[in-house]
């Protein structure tokens, strides 16, 4: 069986001393968090934990998970962190901790267009009932303040003629089309946590994630950047099942962690935040930067041809807001970031148990 590494202590630390008043606000806190089996919830356990150990936080966390063991079995050093409790169930319906809590992460639901296939149905109910019964908690733990990651998929398609989407854009998903499942079921979350903000003293942030990369991120998903990596490992040819035009940009995982516990401590509840690199990059140069990584260097095969006729597909997030109002930036260039991944992947193959 293969079991994942932990991530880098020098890249933690490179994490934490970016930004250190910001880990201070976190002194003494206790954290509910969802969905901390997934990418973006193990950067936030992983960085906090480095950060309570480093700065002697005296942090509390609860996480729930619907399956607890998978989280045990790639992540053990974790589970060995005192601040840490895992506690198993439904994000729609589990049990509310008879405890208060001062600040909420809420990042359940999975992206991945596979498991959105498989149960769209499911997935909607796991997003918009568990974001209520979130709220619900939220209220009665008399928490300060909650943040819910929502997506950038809640724009829908983004227009050819805009370069990047910013949070004032108000295109949406179509609801007709059942692989929007995931976008309009976010779209109508925020809502909810707007609502909530509407009526009560404490503070609903959102984040709206767009694309990324990093450890921890399978390379067995549906996202371009981590199938390149997968191929490559392999010894390639790296396979693009498109034409290669569409345009993505990209944000390492530790700028992601940063840019999340930023937005929950520091952000404003009447704004969603973009999180997402600043500069594109088409699908095609994504594959030849992930193929010259490796040495040698391995082939890069286009399945289709462009069609001149058609402008190609965006998927940009304007990052200005969190900019000028947070003083985020994107700190991992994408050859670093690939680079990174790449060596954690490898490392990751050599551990079998």
């Amino acid at each position: 069986m293969i079991t994942a590494p932990p991530f880098a202590q020098t890249e933690l630390d490179e994490l934490i001393n970016v930004d250190q008043l910001l880990w201070d606000k976190l002194r003494g806190a206790r954290l509910f968090l969802t969905g901390g089996t997934g990418f973006f919830g193990r950067w936030m356990l992983e960085s906090l934990s480095r950060a309570d150990d480093r700065l002697g936080l005296n942090v509390q966390v609860i996480a729930l998970m619907r399956h607890p063991e998978l989280f045990i079995e790639n992540a053990p050093h974790l589970v060995s962190w005192k601040a840490l409790r895992l506690i198993q169930g439904d994000v729609r319906d589990f049990d509310f901790p008879e405890e208060n809590f001062s600040h909420i992460i809420h990042l359940a639901a999975s992206s991945d267009a596979t498991v959105q296939a498989a149960d769209p149905l499911d997935l909607f109910s796991v997003i918009i009932n568990g974001t209520v019964h979130m709220l619900d908690f939220f209220h009665r733990c008399k928490a300060e303040r909650f943040l819910f990651v929502s997506s950038g998929a809640v724009y829908g398609q983004q227009p050819a003629k805009l370069a990047a989407i910013p949070e004032n854009y108000h295109g949406a998903p179509d609801p007709l089309l059942c692989q929007s499942v995931y976008g309009t079921a976010k779209r109508a979350a925020e809502q909810l946590c707007c609502l909530h903000n509407s009526k009560k003293t404490n503070s609903v942030l959102i984040a709206r994630p767009f694309a990324f990369i990093g450890p921890g991120m399978p390379l067995d998903s549906h996202f371009a950047a981590c199938n390149f990596i997968r191929d490559g490992i392999a010894g390639g040819p790296i396979y693009i099942n498109g034409d290669g035009t569409p345009l993505r940009s990209y944000l390492y995982a530790s700028d992601l962690a940063w840019w999340l516990w930023k937005i929950l401590m520091e952000g404003s509840p009447e704004q969603a935040y973009n999180v997402g690199g600043d500069k594109p990059v088409t699908i095609l140069e994504l594959a030849e930067t992930v193929a010259n990584l490796f040495s040698p260097r391995v082939p890069v095969i286009v399945r289709q041809r462009p069609d001149d006729s058609k402008q190609p597909e965006k998927y940009i997030p304007d990052v200005s807001r969190v900019r000028e109002k947070l003083g985020l930036c994107v700190r991992i260039s994408l050859q670093e970031a690939l680079k990174r991944t790449i060596a954690w992947h490898l490392k990751t193959r050599r551990i079998t148990k």
